[in-house]
């Protein structure tokens, strides 16, 4: 059984997967503090939100989609995490993580494609 995936679908599919991505960057910035403090707390009880909201959103796409296009897609995730480093955490790129990413997009416009 195929059925194509609408631009909506897979817009909103990253979304969810950016959201997803995010809880990661709550979560170094919770490991970044004092084990229990106010500043761990936080960050912590933001990255329990995050994956909260992630839960119930992600039950929403795999309703929508075919669940091997949804985790074909969760696999954009290494390209938004490489972006939140840069943009949270000053990390540099490499080429490799470049030539990676690129590998990872590619795999994943074929699986949206279906074979078209």
């Amino acid at each position: 059984m195929t059925t194509k995936i609408s631009l909506k679908t897979i817009i909103f599919l990253q979304l969810v997967v950016i959201v997803y991505t995010l809880s990661g960057v709550a979560a170094k910035l919770a490991s970044g503090q004092e084990a229990f403090s106010l500043g761990f707390l936080f960050f912590y009880g933001i990255e329990m939100l995050i994956l909260g909201i992630y839960a119930i959103a992600w039950q929403q796409i795999i309703k929508r989609c075919q669940l091997s296009v949804a985790y074909a897609n969760r696999s954009m995730a290494i390209l938004w995490s490489l972006i939140w480093t840069v943009i949270f955490f000053h990390e540099t790129l490499t080429v490799k993580n470049l030539i990676g990413v690129l590998i990872v997009f590619a795999g994943t416009m074929i699986v949206n494609s279906d074979g078209e």
